[in-house]
């Protein structure tokens, strides 16, 4: 069975689009959507954005907290990642029955860049948020070519050209806004614009520094590991040689294209059963953007998965927020996961930051009688087999279970910290132990630091350490291993925490080894679950705690080895959590540690399958004089870790 995350709706009925074609269960057996389901939702989108235009056409500003870069700068991000949808809209209907959109753009883009008009956009500066929806811009002109830019008077093409040109010769950060400059310039190129060229190959060279292997990018420099793989590092290749036809080296496209190949293979394995994906990272907010690098990969012929698995993969990912109330009752997306949610967003996130994730309906430029849209939907890998996938590149390990549908990731390897001598700051979508489809790490607000899938020590007035940065030991297997220095007030040096993750079906056994002086309590905390209807149930008992949600979907925590006797516990909380509105982690707690490093082994365990909960108790472990760990899971599976 696949496990429901929250309380959904009639699936057939859903009150924030009223306007949904009827399931079609013959091509669709699995979600029942197909391409006009993503047409349909693609025009709620776009219709519910006009009240909040400005009379140019040219921004639209979104009801919302502003982002660090202004309510300006805003009303331009809210224009062009719309664009961005509505050129998918328009070119995937070959410019038939989207005149109004048309129209619209255009109108949008002759307000925006005239320099003395009331909605001129801001200037492209070093470093500024433009530069990130100056590239949106150029893909969007780019797909739209025939019905926006070949029609535009030549003033106006002479005034974007120019505003998009202030990129040229600007300061870019040094990260995936690389590929913004590459994506720009080269437009600019196929326009007969001023560009350099040595710029566009100075970003694409700089992709080569962060390459790790596997199909997986560290977002610039450090051990930066996320979705900006799926909607930034492997999708803007692809939209660069689109744009760049004859003019990209052909080795390098044939690179970029075995590189996603690859990351494919990994990437469909980040979907649970129910559509989720994996919520970890930042920027989460664009949600089912993470679907873009699926259709990118049959864009450019450079997929491993079979057209039905593509298209039910994206649309399950798609109709698992459109159930869950997104987009929200006025046809907006909202700053948050499910409803509105801020800690899943920075500090430039702003009212139309979430539109980015029309890059997930890129598939609307393959034809309607492409295999994607037409072959009848075959199932996810969660779907068919219980899997372990090692990922040794960004320092993860993968386990999910068909029981219950849902997909675990294993962290030893990103923690979103630049190189040394960074300070090591702590992230809740970074530096948790684990995440998964159905859950969503605690946010409490700063400096605190939530207690889920986290083992720290304990300062005198209970602050916990945080785990900072990773330092990776290896992936191998059902294996993955790291190293952290948990620090305590007025202790510069830290003391080290060496974890070893062990993972078979839902269960995940830690073996930690952990440093601290005598007498420092010792915290480790399982998963969070979530709720918004009620308060999750709780059970504890000597050495163990489990906290349930009523669909089943349980978080148990047990001691093996190393922990006291001492009563679990089960930490509950209210409004920090992006999956629900009530939630609850279960805790161990060592009162005090003997100094020295002691042996710590705890097994941890998420699912809805009652039966994976019903054995727990049959897992042992058995220490050896030599430190090593032999480990029998619940089912009776052994692992042994030196």
């Amino acid at each position: 069975m696949s496990a429901p995350h929250v309380s959904l709706p009639d699936p057939t009925h859903l009150p924030n689009l009223p306007h949904l074609p009827p399931p079609d269960p013959l091509t669709s057996p699995l979600t029942g959507w197909t391409r006009a389901h993503w047409e349909a939702i693609a025009d709620r989108l776009l219709d519910a954005l006009t009240p909040y235009a400005s009379p140019g056409l040219a921004q639209y500003r979104l009801p919302g907290p502003p982002s660090h870069s202004g309510p300006w700068s805003d009303g331009l991000e809210g224009f062009a990642r719309s664009f961005l949808l509505a050129a998918f809209r328009i070119a995937g209907s070959g410019g038939q029955g989207v005149s109004g959109l048309i129209e619209r753009y255009a109108a949008g883009l002759a307000a925006g860049t005239d320099p003395r008009g009331p909605d001129r956009w801001p200037p492209i500066t070093d470093r500024s948020q433009p530069m990130v929806e100056a590239a949106s811009l150029a893909i969007a002109l780019h797909e739209t070519r025939p019905w926006i830019w070949d029609r535009l008077d030549d003033r106006v093409r002479q005034r974007v050209a120019d505003w998009l040109g202030g990129f040229v010769g600007a300061v870019v950060n040094d990260s995936n806004w690389r590929l913004f400059q590459v994506i720009t310039e080269e437009f600019l190129a196929s326009v007969g614009a001023p560009h350099s060229r040595s710029e566009i190959d100075a970003g694409l060279a700089r992709l080569e520094d962060w390459y790790r292997g596997d199909g997986w990018y560290t977002d610039g420099d450090g051990r930066k590991f996320d979705y900006y793989n799926a909607w930034a590092l492997h999708l803007y290749p692809v939209l660069w040689a689109r744009i760049a036809g004859p003019r990209a080296d052909p080795r390098l496209v044939a690179e970029h294209r075995t590189r996603l190949r690859s990351f494919l293979h990994d990437h469909q394995h980040f979907f649970g059963a129910d559509g989720a994906p994996v919520h970890q990272g930042r920027s989460l907010t664009y949600r089912f953007a993470t679907a873009a690098p699926l259709w990118a990969g049959v864009l450019a012929d450079a997929t491993p998965l079979p057209p039905g698995r593509t298209r039910r993969l994206a649309s399950g990912a798609l109709k698992h927020f459109a159930e869950r109330g997104v987009p929200d009752e006025h046809g907006l997306l909202t700053l948050g996961w499910y409803g509105p949610f801020l800690p899943v967003t920075q500090r430039y996130s702003g009212p139309a930051s979430p539109y980015w994730a029309s890059k997930a309906f890129l598939g609307l430029l393959l034809p309607a009688d492409h295999p994607v849209w037409t072959a009848p939907e075959e199932p996810g890998p969660v779907e068919t087999a219980d899997v372990r996938l090692a990922l040794p590149a960004p320092g993860w390990l993968l386990h999910s279970t068909t029981a219950d549908g849902i997909v675990r990731l294993v962290n030893h390897g990103s923690d979103r910290l630049p190189p040394p001598p960074a300070t090591a700051d702590d992230s809740p979508h970074y530096a948790r132990f684990a995440y998964s489809s159905a859950t969503a790490p605690e946010t409490p607000p700063a400096p605190r630091v939530g207690p889920d899938n986290h083992i720290a020590l304990l300062a005198p007035d209970g602050t916990p350490s945080p785990r900072g940065r990773i330092h990776p030991l290896g992936v191998e297997g059902a294996r993955a291993a790291s190293w952290h220095r948990a620090l305590l007030p007025g202790d510069s040096s830290g003391h080290r925490i060496e974890t070893v993750s062990v993972v078979h079906g839902p269960w995940e056994v830690r073996v930690h080894r952990v440093e601290a002086p005598p007498g420092t309590p010792v915290r480790e905390g399982g998963w969070a679950v979530a709720d918004d209807t009620t308060p999750l149930a709780a059970r504890t008992g000597p050495g163990w705690a489990l906290a349930r949600r009523t669909d089943g979907l349980t978080s148990t925590l047990v001691g093996l080895h190393g922990w006291s006797d001492d009563e679990g516990a089960v930490m509950a909380a209210v409004g920090g959590n992006a999956y629900g509105h009530h939630s609850a982690t279960p805790l161990l707690t060592l009162p005090s540690h003997p100094g020295g490093t002691r042996l710590m082994v705890t097994l941890v365990a998420l699912s809805a399958d009652p039966v994976a909960h019903a054995l727990v108790e049959g897992a042992r472990v058995w220490t050896g004089a030599d430190g090593s760990v032999e480990i029998r899971f619940p089912d009776g599976i052994r692992e042994s870790v030196p």
